[in-house]
């Protein structure tokens, strides 16, 4: 099972620095989320600054994971995949999700009616601009009719994969059927893994043109917020307010409250109405319930979590604690990840 890092810098330069450690110590992808800064910056920045090995090769990929699919217009997506994938030489993932509804109507001004077909729409419009050709055109909820273009640059490899993020089974079943891999939610136990995150995409791959009965060239990227600490109790505090803040989002009270953590969920919500910052929460959050959607704890422990998902996933995207800490805290984390990294690859 590949070991992926999703890097944390309180500056860009940082960022890098962190991605290139995560390359030595042998990380087969850094990926770049879109809440703080611009997946798509990030991950050029990350592109620009890694990959090289001595002779000259390219070696770790770079993927958005995830970028926000109805933020921009799919032309502009594609466009952009196709300048990281020659800025990466090749080793570009074009990573998408819907995000939430307040996320995209409150923030970007942008419709969150019927994502589902949205979201195919914008795979299938990437897919027809990447491939190029004149005219490009589809119809949907998503369209696009381009005539008299053609971009002039040849691209680098003749496809670049598609992911997609998906929490509810019928999006994770699209990303089955019309991407080439699955990126999991930063909180996904093994469990949700096996038990219904796997069935979906294997409904999905059934759907293919070319329908397959297994995952084989599909790559499925589970995720988890990894804190490690030579103190377990230490490790699950930083990693509780990870967990606060999903815990005060509507989108995911279904998620914890299967898990038997509903009443977390309400005190978490109220505490955000009544002004608390939605990173600073994790102190309603009790141990079992950071156990259950992190991976928190020693060296040795945080390994063996890991491993739980060898077997489910191809890769397991692992980020370091950040939500209300302090930068040098942060820091620390981070150091203590990649040296995990470092001793699993």
């Amino acid at each position: 099972m590949r070991l992926d890092v999703q890097p944390w810098g309180e500056t860009m330069a940082e960022l890098v620095s962190a991605a290139r450690a995560a390359e030595s110590a042998g990380a087969g992808v850094v990926w770049a989320p879109e809440l703080h800064r611009s997946a798509f910056v990030t991950a050029s920045a990350l592109a620009a600054g890694t990959g090289k090995e001595a002779g000259g090769h390219s070696r770790i990929g770079i993927g958005t994971g995830i970028a926000l699919a109805f933020a921009r217009s799919a032309m502009l997506t594609a466009l952009a995949a196709a300048d990281l994938d020659e800025l990466s030489e090749g080793r570009f993932r074009l990573g998408l999700g819907t995000g939430v509804a307040r996320l995209n109507q409150d923030w970007h001004g942008v419709s969150f009616d019927r994502p589902l077909p949205r979201l195919r729409d914008t795979v299938a419009i990437v897919r027809a601009v990447l491939a190029g050709g004149d005219p490009i055109v589809h119809k949907g909820l998503r369209s696009i009719r381009v005539r008299g273009w053609r971009r002039p640059y040849p691209p680098v490899r003749p496809h670049l994969p598609i992911y997609l993020a998906g929490v509810g089974p019928a999006m994770v079943a699209l990303a089955g059927e019309v991407a080439d891999g699955w990126i999991a939610h930063e909180l996904c136990p093994s469990t949700e893994l096996r038990e219904r995150i796997r069935p979906a995409l294997q409904s999905g791959l059934a759907r293919r043109a070319a329908p397959s009965s297994s995952s084989a060239g599909f790559d499925i990227v589970a995720a988890a917020c990894c804190s490690v600490d030579p103190d377990p109790a230490v490790a699950r505090r930083r990693a509780a307010n990870v967990v606060g803040f999903y815990a005060s989002v509507r989108s995911y009270a279904d998620m914890f409250g299967a898990a038997g953590f509903a009443d977390v969920c309400a005190a978490a919500s109220e505490a955000l109405r009544s002004g608390r910052p939605a990173d600073s929460l994790g102190d309603l959050i009790p141990d079992a319930m950071v156990d259950a959607f992190t991976i928190a704890g020693t060296p040795a422990h945080c390994a063996a979590r890991i491993l739980e998902y060898d077997g489910l996933a191809d890769a397991i995207k692992l980020s370091p604690p950040s939500y209300g800490l302090p930068a040098a805290e942060v820091r620390h984390a981070q150091n203590r990840l990649l040296e995990l990294v470092g001793s699993m690859c």
